[in-house]
This record gives C-alpha cells, sequence and structure tokens, in this order.
C-alpha cells in the first residue's frame, strides 16, 4: 500500500484559481498538469494515484507539491533559467547599426545582409535576426516628395479647409488633367502558370496608336465627374474645358476651383476676370495629392485602363466615356480623413538623405 502523503491546505481564494486552471483548454498544457496535481494532493490522495491520473511521474507529483506549499500558486510557474550565453549580443546589436551608418563596401551601392555580416565577421543569420527585431529593410525602397513650398501651411490648410468646411451656396471642384493615356493595343488574357494558378497574361510587344489627354472636374460635395478629352493639354484646352465646366454650374452660383501648380492652369487671369464667380485655389508646390480628382484618376486606372488592349483612339476614348457612365450614378464624395498635413510624407528621413 503506498504511504500516505501529509495533508497540505491552502485558502478558497487558491482553490478557485487552481480548479479554473485544472479545466481550462486555453492555458499552456503545464500549468493545467500542474494545477491538477495540487487539487489531488489537497484532496489527500497518495502520490502514486495522483501520478496515474495526471499521467505523470511520482516524482513529478512530489517536486509540485513541494513548490506549493513553499510558494503557493507562485510555485507553479517555471523558475528563470540562465540558458546559454548568447554569442551575439547587445554589442553585435550595436555593431550591425553602427556600420549601417557608414558607406557600403566598394562595388555596392547600399549594404546587404551578407556584407553586414562579412565586416562583422560574424553570422549573417545573426545580422538578419537583428535587422528584423529593429524592423530595419534594408532592401525595401520607397520614394516621396517633399514640398518645399514656403507658403505650404497656409496653402494646404486653404485646400483642406475647403474639402471640411465648404463656403455657404458655393461649389468646390477639384481640377486635373491626366496627360498622356497611350491607346496601346496588345495581347491579353488568363495564363495558367506552372502551380496550376491562373493569372493575368499580357503580352510582351504591343502597338501604339496615340495618346490622349483627360480633363477631370470632380465635385467635391457629391463625388460626381465631369470630363473631356483632348489631343492637346494647352492652356486654350484648358480654359475651353473650364467653360464647360462653369456652364454645367448654376447660374451666378460661386465656384472654388481647386488645381495645382501645372503652367497651363496659371496663365488664366483674363479669363478669371471673365468669370468673377470663380476662384482658383491653388496646391503648394509637390503636393498635388491635397487634390482629391488625383484619387478618382487612380480610380479609373486600375478599373478601365490598366491592362486593357485598345485599337484606336476611339476605343481608348469610348472605354474612358463608358467608364464614366457607369461611375456617376453610383458615385459619392470622398472624406478626408487626414489629421495631419505635412510637407513630408515621411518622418524623419529627409535628414538622412545623402546628396
Amino acid at each position: 500500500m503506498a504511504r500516505a502523503a501529509a495533508q497540505i491546505a491552502c485558502s478558497l481564494e487558491d482553490r478557485e484559481v487552481l480548479k479554473r486552471l485544472g479545466s481550462s483548454r486555453t492555458e499552456p498544457k503545464q500549468t493545467v498538469e500542474r494545477a491538477r496535481i495540487v487539487l489531488g494532493c489537497l484532496e489527500g490522495l497518495p502520490v502514486q494515484q495522483v501520478a496515474r491520473q495526471c499521467h505523470t511521474r511520482p516524482n513529478t507529483v512530489i517536486k509540485w507539491r513541494q513548490r506549493f506549499v513553499k510558494k503557493g500558486l507562485v510555485g507553479l510557474s517555471d523558475a528563470p533559467r540562465l540558458g546559454a550565453k548568447p554569442v551575439y549580443g547587445a554589442d553585435f546589436r550595436n555593431g550591425v547599426l553602427a556600420i549601417l551608418e557608414k558607406s557600403p563596401p566598394p562595388g555596392q551601392t547600399c549594404w546587404d545582409g551578407p556584407a553586414v555580416a562579412a565586416a562583422l565577421n560574424g553570422s549573417v543569420h545573426a545580422v538578419w535576426r537583428v535587422l528584423r527585431k529593429e524592423g530595419i529593410c534594408l532592401q525595401r525602397q520607397r520614394s516621396w516628395c517633399v514640398s518645399t513650398d514656403k507658403e505650404f501651411a497656409a496653402k494646404a490648410a486653404d485646400i483642406v479647409g475647403l474639402y471640411l468646411n465648404p463656403p455657404e451656396k458655393a461649389l468646390v471642384i477639384s481640377v486635373d488633367e491626366k496627360p498622356g493615356i497611350q491607346a496601346l493595343e496588345r495581347a491579353t488574357g488568363y495564363v495558367e502558370t506552372d502551380n496550376g494558378k491562373l493569372v493575368r497574361g499580357f503580352k510582351s510587344t504591343y502597338k501604339r496608336h496615340g495618346a490622349l489627354n483627360l480633363f477631370a472636374a470632380l465635385q467635391v460635395a457629391t463625388g460626381h465627374i465631369h470630363t473631356s478629352t483632348t489631343t492637346l493639354k494647352r492652356s486654350e484646352e484648358f480654359l475651353q474645358f473650364m467653360d464647360q465646366v462653369v456652364a454645367e454650374a448654376p447660374a451666378a452660383r460661386q465656384l472654388h476651383v481647386i488645381l495645382d501648380n501645372y503652367c497651363t492652369h496659371k496663365k488664366s487671369d483674363a479669363w478669371l476676370a471673365a468669370h468673377p464667380n470663380v476662384h482658383f485655389h491653388f496646391t503648394p508646390t509637390s503636393a498635388s495629392w491635397l487634390n482629391q480628382v488625383e484619387i478618382w484618376f487612380g480610380i479609373l486606372s486600375r478599373k478601365a485602363l490598366r491592362g486593357a488592349s485598345f485599337k484606336n483612339i476611339a476605343d481608348l476614348r469610348q472605354a474612358i466615356e463608358a467608364f464614366i457612365a457607369a461611375y456617376n450614378p453610383k458615385a459619392k464624395p470622398f472624406k478626408w480623413r487626414k489629421r495631419e498635413v505635412k510637407g513630408s510624407q515621411l518622418r524623419n528621413t529627409i535628414v538622412n538623405l545623402r546628396k
């Protein structure tokens, strides 16, 4: 007969915690097993019987029983272990970060994992671990345009103000052109890859059939779009398009037009004098992303132009007009959600560029 172990006890609160841990399906397996061992011991069961119920060894039961008696619930957690001394510690990490500030080795324009490892005489895998932990991507690239306009804050506030708080009884319109839309003809369809997946395929060769320029005016309040296609994009074509926009607007209604700083938009003093109800608002230089019609151009490119095949200019114009005819009945305004508007869309970057 197995010798009866000395009776142990605990508070009601601890016992409830043990019951919860012992019946849990989300706690780690080791935690559940230890809680069941202690619960068996609290019931006064022999060590051998507790070991059989928990499918473990008697020595394991004795170990966690004694840990619970000495430390309570805290004793059921694993004790800290020193483990092996890391080969690549803080000094190696600091070395990786420091060497990235230096010029890359001869023959390379930028650092990569093997080059850093060779310079430090260390493991390339250790270098990659450091880079992953620090969130450093040596091969990923991103380009951006920083506005150097000295009046950036005032101009940006003017544009955003028109979006968030437009003048009463006035129309706010975003206007711009998408130049050089090419009518490319090439074979396209779906192809099966080596792994059996179907993807969109394009023939590498194509025929050029000319290009169109697209003028577009977006009503900020409704999302409705008005466009005109031309073969030229001079000031004359721009002002002709603005005549169409003004003709479609209610008579004597104030029009606030958002434009970028393209030269054709600036040669309009005489036209503005003849249309006193129209006011031009120019975005800061290198900040055309403040103009909402650019968002619509992106939608047009994705849905109607990318990957398409056009046999001539007429096909291209028809595709654009068909997209607009389908878009306008379901048009919705874009909501301005950017909380902060800065000249640089990336933080703490321009100072790090090498000239």
